[in-house]
């Protein structure tokens, strides 16, 4: 069974010969580590490419990577504190509804195979053997990058004209952005954004039913009529709204499991969608035991796979992770059953 087949049999609960890997490592991990980390991740393959991909220097990452203030495609400015730790938005080219009609969006995004750009996403090495993922397409977080996190809440709590319009235009920019993928050869296309806090959804749920289900029904919609899987990654607390995203045709969700719950995961996610899962960044992997990062993988394994699958091991490896951990980490991807 080569790795396409694993992925894809995991997704649809068709019983993988072993449980896929998803490697999700951080730069500023990559230049801390440097050699020692690649003879981990070498020694733990992935199975959807993106190893086999040249690492990209420090001057060609996104502006949300590179130190300094950073000017994105879309005109929003980032303050990038930590080389290879995503920064913050502290500048908005649509800071005024009022003055919308000004806000040109950015037509050089367009142009050109997504496949080459850099911060956009990468065809994995596709050669038949491996499952190819692509793209990183946000929807509220573009949003926010636009307007700015305090004015979008603001805007949300009013539900104003202007603010429809606003996310009615990035929905048709991110229909024609996907179009571009959905003309390669990808299995799946994956989608972000972070809805939840520590304890709640970020906006009511019925709210984000009325405003943002409908958009991300039509985006799925898009997706899924090429025949590509539908990957949605969320951190916090989603819970009022996980049952949605699966309704609407998520085929893997990627949730901090510690966060949502392991006896709430085990009630509403297991079996129900598969789970690319995210071992405990919060407390385990930065500072526990090797010992208790296997512990923690079992937990989430159990928590969110069947017997036929479900599972797409995986967890994001950043600066503040032990290498032991690490390691500890990918042993127990490979010895669960």
């Amino acid at each position: 069974m080569n790795s396409r087949e694993r992925v894809k049999r995991a997704i649809r609960f068709e019983r993988p010969d072993r449980i896929p890997i998803a490697h999700a490592v951080l730069p500023a991990a990559q230049l801390k580590y440097g050699k020692a980390l690649d003879e981990i991740l070498t020694e733990f393959r992935e199975d959807l490419g993106w190893d086999y991909l040249p690492d990209q220097p420090p001057e060609h990452w996104s502006p949300q990577y590179r130190r300094g203030l950073n000017v994105d495609d879309f005109g929003t400015v980032w303050r990038v504190e930590w080389p290879g730790i995503c920064g913050i938005p502290v500048g908005w080219p649509i800071p005024d509804l009022d003055r919308y009609e000004e806000y040109l969006w950015p037509k050089d995004f367009m142009a050109g195979p997504p496949a080459e750009r850099h911060y956009s996403g990468h065809m994995c090495g596709y050669d038949g053997r491996w499952y190819a993922r692509g793209a990183w397409i946000v929807y509220f977080e573009q949003l926010q990058q636009l307007r700015g996190m305090e004015n979008l809440l603001m805007d949300i709590a009013s539900e104003s004209k202007p603010l429809l319009r606003l996310m009615d235009d990035l929905l048709d920019f991110n229909l024609r952005w996907i179009d571009r993928w959905l003309k390669f050869e990808y299995d799946g296309l994956h989608l972000g954004d972070d809805w939840g806090t520590q304890r709640s959804l970020l906006i009511r749920p019925e709210t984000w039913r009325r405003l943002f289900k409908p958009r991300y029904a039509e985006i799925f919609r898009r997706i899924k009529a090429a025949g590509k899987d539908v990957w949605f990654h969320s951190d916090g607390f989603i819970n009022d709204i996980f049952g949605d995203l699966v309704e609407i045709g998520a085929d893997v969700i990627n949730f901090q499991v510690a966060v949502v719950g392991y006896d709430w995961a085990r009630k509403n996610a297991r079996g129900r969608v598969a789970v690319r899962t995210d071992i405990d960044r919060q407390h385990i992997l930065p500072f526990g035991s090797p010992g208790e990062v296997k512990d923690e993988v079992r937990r989430t394994f159990d928590a969110c796979g069947t017997a036929a699958g479900g599972i797409i091991a995986c967890g994001e490896v950043g600066p503040d992770v032990p290498l032991a951990n690490i390691r500890a980490m990918y042993e127990a991807f490979r010895d669960y059953r």
